[in-house]
């Protein structure tokens, strides 16, 4: 994408100032290991509906816990959030996800709301603002959406607001949907140049077979060329109100580290850690070509 080079704008160029005149080079900012991770000025977190829904919603305070932490010593921090349609469940009485396309829309509606005030009520412990916004699978493909995308979310990080990035399900169609926030939040990451993009699951890292299986094997790194066929994909996990699972959380990974973004792989309750530089889960590494 011509877009995705674009420069990220005046933060970055006091960046490459502030750079240039300490004699560092580009190859040096790249973020090659856990450890460089609080040093990543952009960041991209993704965190799936199971991890903030349900008997999880209280993790929303230990994951803002950690992005405010973050922010507070300088990062830019996008959250891409799922969550909406899940949130929506107890408060429209409904069994389960719902299958059919016009009431998951009805909840998208009901539950992005409840969503964001969850997030706002956190984040006015640290006094940050969130931003919304949501997306479609058009907008990304659509090179005028997409820049109008870029340049909201820059103007939102030049502001120090904590952009809160979805799907807009309200309006998406089967034939047009992401299919699921990993893939989202990847190219989110490539929108915006991000240095890292660090996806939050309910497990703690890859493995070669669901880890609730005989013989399953912890994966740590995956190197760039790395295609991983000796990996078995398990469903979408068992809280059941998710639309991805370790599949797509490995082509989103994938995709973005192509695009020269490191990856990382990490469980939602072990974020601040993940943050802080801590060796857990799975790293991608990012293509040294990119």
């Amino acid at each position: 994408m011509t877009d995705d080079m674009t420069d990220r704008g005046s933060s970055a160029a006091r960046r490459r100032i502030e750079t240039a005149s300490s004699g560092s080079s580009a190859a040096q900012r790249r973020i090659e290991t856990h450890a460089h991770i609080p040093a990543a000025q952009r960041i991209v977190v993704k965190v799936g509906s199971s991890s903030v829904s349900g008997e999880n919603v209280g993790q929303i305070d230990v994951l803002i816990d950690a992005l405010a932490e973050a922010h507070a010593r300088g990062s830019e921090v996008i959250l891409v959030s799922s969550g909406a349609i899940a949130s929506a469940i107890p408060y429209l009485d409904l069994p389960q996800r719902p299958s059919d396309l016009a009431t998951q829309q009805a909840a998208a509606a009901v539950g992005q709301n409840v969503l964001m005030w969850r997030y706002q009520t956190s984040l006015d412990r640290y006094r940050i603002i969130a931003g919304q916004i949501l997306l479609t699978a058009g907008d990304m493909e659509n090179p005028t959406h997409r820049s109008n995308a870029r340049r909201a979310l820059e103007r939102l990080l030049g502001l120090r607001v904590l952009p809160i990035v979805n799907e807009n399900d309200t309006v998406a169609t089967q034939e047009i949907r992401f299919g699921d926030n990993d893939r989202l939040a990847a190219l989110v990451s490539v929108l915006v140049r991000a240095d890292v993009l660090i996806l939050l699951s309910d497990i703690d890292a890859l493995y070669t077979r669901p880890p609730s299986e005989p013989g399953a094997v912890r994966i740590d790194h995956v190197p760039h060329d790395d295609d991983l066929r000796e990996v078995a994909f398990g469903d979408i996990g068992a809280a059941g109100v998710g639309s991805g699972g370790a599949s797509t959380k490995v082509a989103a990974a994938k995709y973005a580290a192509e695009h020269g973004i490191p990856t990382l792989l990490a469980e939602t309750g072990s974020v601040a850690r993940a943050l802080s530089g801590e060796r857990l889960g799975t790293w991608f590494q990012a293509s040294p070509e990119a």
